[in-house]
Parts: structure tokens; C-alpha cells; sequence
């Protein structure tokens, strides 16, 4: 008890300080400035795009989209095969205490969908639809679809190559899988997977203090502002108090490691899910009526050569642009998550992967579609930066009280992804830097800094910086999972014969 108390107490002290160095006058704008050349230059390069039909396309959003129909394809539409075993998985029909790992199969799902269920789903897709059209769902729902296949890949590799410590522990991602499996396949392979495993731990690092972090921070503090009376009212000037709860409630969840990470997560995404998903349904019930025209609007959205923002292309990037940056599918982060998980065969985690799009993007992302569009809330002229306050007029149509509701759910969603974020983070900077104390200690204590930050300031070149580091992890990581694609395939040959033919043990059997 005396050890929590002092800790507890340092932690506070420690907090304390960083919301002192935030409040210094005009240091957001130094930030910004330091920050700048180099958010500039790896934005350029991440984002950079090729025009189709005068719309601009991110070579990084091919990247992603290209890989994960070939992944579709040489699985044998795995996406489908495998969603009924998959949920037979997560339910724990097959799950094995005595199996090498820290977490099961659904803490390990929660874990991952926090980091991605998140302000994305909320006013990302507000902001497709409005610059898309209604048809960029359509979009939004087949690059969700196709998604769930490069999370069967990555995820099945995290835990194949995942590195098992003495005290229990696990390491696992893209950062192992790149290093050792490539390793497999020869001394050039070798030299080739330590680059692209170092590439991919940096940007990490760097998407974990940004995207993961900072940007929760910032929006989720914007939307309560919002509410208690805007730039006026008495909570607009205290982004650092406000920083400074949510670090502190972080770092008592972190200090705890996957397990404890896993117990809140479990616990919060299937809470704030739901409550995000019965308004949802609530309005789209209530506005039944409306419903068949909001489908037949993004069907013909879709294909419409007159659609919003550059016609068919222009839509169909609206909607896969919005799917990629919620599910992150060959990102590879969800990859680190899944690895922690308790199992001896590692495509179990390729299949239970399958649902974090489908929740993600499929079900989450669709019903915030179907409300913007049949509420008629959607405007083209929105400022990307208001997608919150869009999707929240939408709800507020119908729930003049939801605004609140919303309120908690944005705090939900970001404190949820900043600790899935941490962790994923972590993995990177001891794959780096060493799996010790004092690694482990310092990064968390950078990352709590960084929530103080992210609340107190306004980030502008530093958001950009992240969302390009957060992208730039998608192509060391896919790079190797093309290589690596035939023994992903022999795992989930072998244990489909085995499933097939009756032979896996289910929990609590003799």
C-alpha cells in the first residue's frame, strides 16, 4: 500500500510539472516550428499522390487497398470462411488457459479495436460523407470488407513470430515477424527485415505520441469545451487540468502493463460500443421511413459519374481513405495487440482479427453513415476539423440531449485508444531501445507527457507529422507480409484440416 501511495504521489508530482512546461507562453508555437520541416518532408513523401481522373489519390491508400484485395483473394475470401469460427474463438469455445501468452482472444480483440474504435468512426466518416457524397459508404463498407483479410494476415504473423520472455511476458508485431521470419528465408532476407523492422518501430514510436495520443487528447478535451458553453465558457483555458486527469488516469492503466490494459479495454469498448451503437439504431428506427432512400442514395452515389468531389473516383477514395485511417488494416499495430494473446496456434488470432474491421468499419462507421444521411445533416462545405461537431448535430436531430452522450463517448473512445496506443508504442521502443526497467519506464513517461500536451495546445504540424508516421508503419509492414504470405497460408491450412475434421479440443473438454 505504501508503494502505491508513492508512486502515486510521484506520478501526480511528475504530471504536475509537464502541465507547467504546457502552459508556457508560446510554446506550442515553438513545438510547431521545430516540428515543421520534418512534418513536412515526411507527409510529402507518405502522402504523396498521383491524379485519376482530376482527383488526387495518396500512393499510400493503393498501398493498402491493393494489398489487402490480394490478401482477399489468395486466402480464398478468408473474411468469409472463417467469421463464424472467428466468433466461436472470441465467445472462448476454444480457448486454453495453459497456452503461452497474458491475454485471451477477446482482450486481446477489445485491445485492438480500442486503439481503432475510436474519433474516427465519428467525425472521420461525417467528413467522408459530407466531401464524398452518401455513396462513399458504399466505399467505406467493401474497403472495411476487404480489411478484414490484411488483419487475418498481420495478426496471424504477430503471433507466429512473437518473442515469449522468461517472466511471461510477450513481444510481439510486425517488428518480430519482420526480423525473424524474413530470417527464414536467408542471409539477405536477414539484412532486409532489421531495416524494415527499425523503419517500422520509428514510426510507430512517432504514431503513438501523435495520433494515438496527442490527437485523442486534443479532440476529445475540443468536444467537452463544446459542450460547457464553448470558447467562453469557464473550461476553455484549462486544457492543462484536463490533460492533466486523463495522464494521470492513463498512467495508472499503463503502469499495469497488457493485462492491465486489456482488463479496462475489455470492459470499456464493449460499454462505449454499445451505447454508441443503440443511439445509432434508435435514430435510423425512428426515421424508418427514410431508410430504404438513404440506401438507394449511396448505391447510386457510388457508381454516380456525377457524384460529389470528382465523380466516381473522387467518392470511392472519400470512402476508402475513411475506412483506412479508422480500421488501420497493414498498419500493422493491431498486430501487436493480438500478439499478447493466450494460444499455441497462431492463425486463432488471424480469424478473431477478422471482426476489428467488420465492428470497426462495417458496423460502427455505417450506422454513423446512415444517421448523417438520413438526418440530412451531411454539408460539402464542412471544414475537416468539424467532423465531431457534424456527426453530433446529427444525433441531436432526433436527441437534443445526445450532444452529452456524445460527449462521453469521444472522452471514451480517446482515453481507450490512448492506452492501446501506449502500448503499441512500447513494443516499438523496446524493440529498439531494450526490454528493461528503465526503457520501459521512459517511454511511459514521455507518453504521459505528451496526453498533457496534446490537451494544452493547439498541434497543427505536429497532427501532420503523426498521421504521416502512423501510414509510413503500412509499408515495411505490408512489404513483408507479401513475403511471408506462404506460411501464413500453411498455418491456417493445417488447423482448417483440423477444424474441419473434429480434431481441436474445445475449453473445458476432457
Amino acid at each position: 500500500m505504501t508503494k502505491l501511495r508513492v508512486g502515486l504521489t510521484t506520478l501526480v508530482s511528475m504530471l504536475a510539472s509537464f502541465s507547467a512546461l504546457a502552459q508556457e507562453p508560446g510554446i506550442d508555437e515553438k513545438i510547431n516550428l521545430a516540428v515543421k520541416p520534418f512534418a513536412d518532408a515526411v507527409a510529402g513523401a507518405v502522402f504523396s499522390s498521383f491524379p485519376v481522373a482530376g482527383v488526387q489519390i495518396p500512393f499510400v491508400l493503393v498501398w493498402l487497398i491493393i494489398a489487402a484485395t490480394i490478401f482477399t483473394f489468395y486466402f480464398n475470401f478468408i473474411n468469409l470462411r472463417a467469421f463464424k469460427h472467428g466468433f466461436q474463438l472470441v465467445r472462448g469455445d476454444y480457448h486454453d488457459p495453459k497456452s503461452a501468452g497474458e491475454v485471451t482472444h477477446f482482450q486481446a480483440l477489445a485491445t485492438a479495436l480500442s486503439g481503432t474504435v475510436g474519433l474516427g468512426n465519428i467525425a472521420g466518416v461525417a467528413v467522408a460523407v459530407s466531401l464524398g457524397g452518401p455513396g462513399a459508404t458504399f466505399w467505406m463498407i467493401l474497403a472495411g470488407f476487404l480489411g478484414m483479410s490484411s488483419k487475418f494476415t498481420e495478426c496471424t504473423l504477430g503471433v507466429k513470430y512473437r518473442r515469449e520472455l522468461p517472466d511471461g511476458t510477450v513481444s510481439g508485431g510486425p517488428m518480430y515477424y519482420l526480423t525473424r521470419g524474413l530470417a527464414e528465408k536467408g542471409a539477405n532476407f536477414a539484412r532486409l527485415g532489421k531495416v524494415l523492422a527499425v523503419l517500422f518501430a520509428i514510426f510507430c514510436v512517432g504514431g503513438s505520441f501523435g495520433g494515438g495520443n496527442m490527437f485523442q487528447a486534443n479532440q476529445s478535451f475540443a468536444q467537452l469545451v463544446n459542450v460547457t458553453g464553448g470558447d467562453a465558457g469557464w473550461l476553455a483555458d484549462k486544457g492543462w487540468l484536463f490533460g492533466l486527469i486523463i495522464a494521470t488516469l492513463v498512467g495508472l492503466v499503463i503502469m499495469g502493463g497488457i493485462r492491465g490494459i486489456a482488463r479496462v479495454t475489455s470492459k470499456i469498448v464493449p460499454f462505449m460500443a454499445v451505447i454508441y451503437v443503440i443511439a445509432g439504431l434508435a435514430i435510423i428506427l425512428m426515421n424508418f421511413s427514410a431508410v430504404p432512400a438513404a440506401f438507394l442514395a449511396i448505391f447510386n452515389g457510388a457508381f454516380s459519374p456525377e457524384g460529389i468531389s470528382g465523380g466516381v473516383i473522387g467518392v470511392l477514395f472519400q470512402g476508402f481513405k475513411r475506412a483506412a485511417f479508422s480500421n488501420e488494416a497493414g498498419v500493422g499495430s493491431a498486430a501487436i495487440a493480438h500478439s499478447a494473446v493466450k494460444t499455441n496456434r497462431p492463425v486463432t488470432e488471424g480469424f478473431v482479427a477478422l471482426y476489428e474491421p467488420f465492428v470497426d468499419t462495417i458496423v460502427v462507421c455505417t450506422i454513423t453513415a446512415l444517421v448523417i444521411i438520413i438526418t440530412g445533416t451531411w454539408d460539402p462545405s464542412v471544414d475537416p476539423s468539424a467532423g465531431v461537431q457534424l456527426t453530433s448535430k446529427a444525433f441531436e436531430t432526433t436527441f437534443t440531449w445526445f450532444p452529452y452522450v456524445l460527449t462521453v463517448a469521444v472522452l471514451l473512445f480517446a482515453f481507450s485508444t490512448m492506452i492501446s496506443w501506449s502500448y503499441y508504442g512500447l513494443k516499438a521502443w523496446t524493440f529498439l531501445f531494450g526490454e528493461n526497467k528503465l526503457t520501459d519506464l521512459s517511454y511511459k513517461v514521455l507518453f504521459l507527457f505528451f496526453v498533457v500536451v496534446g490537451s494544452s495546445m493547439q498541434l497543427g504540424a505536429v497532427i501532420d507529422f503523426s498521421d504521416a508516421m502512423i501510414f509510413a508503419m503500412a509499408f515495411p509492414n505490408l512489404l513483408g507480409c507479401y513475403f511471408l504470405l506462404p506460411v501464413v497460408k500453411r498455418e491456417l491450412n493445417e488447423y482448417w484440416a483440423d477444424y474441419k475434421a473434429g480434431r481441436l479440443v474445445k475449453a473445458g473438454a476432457l
